[in-house]
């Protein structure tokens, strides 16, 4: 059952806490890190994890930890409605595999929905490093304006 189990301390999200993997960094604090999905389901689409929590899911994590991570949901998703304009905003969070997990850390999805887009929870490709990049200096600048 992938609701339970054992946590992985070599899962990416693992590896890009520990510096050992790269990210478009959005937001870092001792507690918390937002950065940009890598295979984004639409422009914007931005991740938030605690770092200091080894909680697979939801169910793992202790409450103070997803308070921490749920203030930066909050004010990242403030910013990207702000900066791009989204017809709307979808904040999500899986489970176990079968409710679309693929990474067995804990963390919360915030993906920008704009008008005539299908809703997939997968994106089919990686997001170009340079569009990337231009989102990341477009955010910074307005998470530190």
């Amino acid at each position: 059952m992938s609701l339970q189990g054992t946590y992985d301390p070599q899962n990416i999200f693992a590896q890009i806490i520990r510096g050992d993997a790269p990210c478009y960094t959005l937001y870092e604090d001792e507690d918390v890190l937002a950065f940009l999905d890598l295979f984004p389901q639409s422009y914007g689409h931005s991740l938030v994890i605690p770092k200091r929590s080894a909680a697979r899911n939801i169910l793992d994590v202790d409450p103070e930890a997803l308070c921490k991570v749920m203030r930066v949901v909050q004010r990242l998703t403030a910013v990207l409605v702000e900066e791009l304009q989204p017809d709307g905003v979808q904040v999500a969070q899986f489970n176990g595999a079968p409710a679309g997990q693929t990474v067995f850390h804990l963390h919360m999805h915030i993906v920008p929905r704009y008008s005539g887009q299908g809703l997939a929870i997968h994106a089919a490709q990686k997001g170009d490093p340079l569009e990337l990049e231009k989102l990341q200096a477009r955010l910074l600048q307005r998470l530190n304006g």
